[in-house]
Parts: C-alpha cells; sequence; structure tokens
C-alpha cells in the first residue's frame, strides 16, 4: 500500500527516500509513528517500507532513528535500519494506483480500490476501498484477522464500535454482514475523512456514524461488538473504557497483537471480566475474541 499527501512539495524535481526495515515487521505501527514526523509519503512493502520527504526537508536519518527508537523503548520492535536515497520525482498517483490491488480476505469477503474492476461472484461481499493516507486495505493480516472474526460473530442487527478504524474497513465490513449500525473512531484527522469517503463509496453513510475522536467521548454503553486493531499498550490503556461501552454478553474483537503477546493479553482482559471465545494466528499476528461476562 502506498500513501501520499496532498502537498506542494510533491511537485519538487527530487524526493528523500528513506527505506524503514524493522523486526518485528508490523506496517501499521511503523507507518502510525512515522506520520508524526509530518513526511509526505509511505509505500508499503511485504518486509520494509519506504518513507518519502522533500529534499529540502529537516528530516533525516537521526530524526527518523529518534522516532523508531520509541517503539523500542515500548518493546513494539526488536531492531531497525534506515537507509536513504536521493529520488527524482514521478505522478505518485499513478504510483500509488499500482500498489492497490483487489484482496480476497476470505470465501466470501473481497477489499477492492474504486479504479480496480472486479467481477462479483453470487455469494461474495465486495467492499470498496481507497486507503488514501489512513490504514486498512485488507491487505494486512491484523485486518484479514479480524474480517474473518467478523464473519462468525456478527448477528444480524448488530450495533458495533470500531476503534482506531483508519479506512473504516471494518466498521463497514460489519455492516455488509448483517449490523444495524455502527460508530467508527479514529483521532486522526486524514483517517476520519477517508472513511467519510468509503462508507460513501459502499452506501453505508446512513448506517455508520464516522467520529474524529477519543474513545473516553464516546456516550453510548451499550454495544453489543466492539473491534479494535491497533496494538498491545493501546488496547491495555483502553480496557476499561471497552468495558463501559459493551454490553453484557457483548463481543470484543481484538488484534494488532503478536503471537507472544498472546498469554499477557488473556490474563489481562480476564481480571478485566471477560472470557476468551477464541484465538486466530495467521504468520506471527493474532486476533483474540473476548465475551464480556
Amino acid at each position: 500500500m502506498s500513501v501520499y499527501k496532498e502537498n506542494k512539495s510533491l511537485m519538487e524535481k527530487y524526493f528523500k527516500r528513506y527505506k524503514i526495515e524493522a523486526e518485528p515487521f508490523n506496517s501499521d505501527i511503523l507507518s502510525s509513528i512515522l506520520w508524526e514526523l509530518n513526511i509526505d509519503g509511505i509505500c508499503e512493502e511485504d518486509n520494509f517500507l519506504f518513507i518519502f520527504t522533500s529534499e529540502k526537508s529537516s528530516i533525516n536519518k537521526i530524526v527518523i532513528s529518534s522516532q523508531l527508537n520509541k517503539l523500542k523503548k515500548e518493546d513494539l520492535i526488536n531492531n531497525f535500519n534506515v537507509e536513504e536515497e536521493l529520488i527524482q520525482n514521478k505522478n505518485w498517483n499513478e504510483e500509488w494506483e499500482k500498489t492497490i490491488d483487489v484482496v480476497n480476505i476470505s470465501d466470501r469477503i473481497v477489499i477492492k480500490p474504486s479504479f480496480r474492476e472486479y467481477k462479483k461472484k453470487n455469494d461474495e461481499f465486495v467492499i470498496t476501498i481507497d486507503p488514501k493516507m489512513s490504514f486498512g486495505t485488507g491487505k494486512h493480516t491484523t485486518t484479514k484477522l479480524v474480517v474473518q472474526m467478523l464473519e462468525k460473530y456478527i448477528k444480524a442487527g448488530d450495533n458495533v464500535l470500531d476503534v482506531g478504524s483508519g479506512t473504516g474497513i471494518l466498521a463497514i465490513t460489519a455492516i455488509k454482514l448483517g449490523s444495524v449500525s455502527a460508530v467508527a473512531i479514529d483521532n486522526d484527522d486524514w483517517c476520519y475523512e477517508n472513511a467519510i469517503e468509503n462508507c460513501k463509496l459502499n452506501n453505508v453513510e446512513e448506517k455508520i456514524d464516522v467520529r474524529n475522536c477519543e474513545l473516553a467521548q464516546v456516550e453510548e454503553k451499550d454495544f453489543s461488538v466492539i473491534i479494535s486493531n491497533i496494538q498491545k499498550n493501546v488496547l491495555k490503556d483502553l480496557a476499561k473504557d471497552f468495558k463501559n461501552r459493551i454490553k453484557e454478553k457483548g463481543i470484543l474483537i481484538l488484534s494488532g497483537l503478536l503471537e507472544n503477546d498472546k498469554k499477557e493479553m488473556i490474563d489481562f482482559y480476564s481480571n478485566y471480566g471477560y472470557n476468551l471465545l477464541e484465538s486466530k494466528q495467521l504468520e506471527e499476528w493474532i486476533s483474540l475474541v473476548f465475551q464480556k461476562k
């Protein structure tokens, strides 16, 4: 996935490109913290990502390394490497479109960008997502895990809360699977705007309330399903707020977690009054499904 700002600096003849490698590689976590540097774009590959800045930008390897060291201190990555290169400018919109393709998340759910044609099969749900600067194209393993869990646990008439909604892909999927309504929240302005656009692309804007806010600002207390695909420390910080907003016997679906987080998170949420219903792993990533006691 590649995402770029609409920025005048993109008109410059040259850009600085930085190749970022990290172990373990989590594109969502890396992208999130790197956007804080006011970079101009990100291009995600399978095992690394590129970030782009203006040739005249004050951002350099030292600044980037300092940002990545924050993830090391939180034990979210073990090590990283940053390489710098000066490259000639391109048509970034064309480059972005080349990297976005149709993704078959499961036997029934297909994610596609608006500029790709796809012939729907009879039993499929096709969801249109243009990611822009938000996260959630269906390509990342954690997104696939949550969508697969939604297929199993969403029931007709459920009301859903998506925390850290990014593109809105999970809330939109929940509606397509039968939820009657959803609230999708993110504290990032770009994600907020992008989720609104994607809801319109999928004709679900009347059923999804997209908000630019923190979880503490959500006043509703009776969600039947809460989804959150972020990262371990944030999920722990939000545990109390989740509990206060989910109804009795409600379903909590979490991801953005690594395999070695499993026992810690199961124990943590058990102490908050949840029973583990299921855990699922793809590659090194896991999703946990809890039910409020």
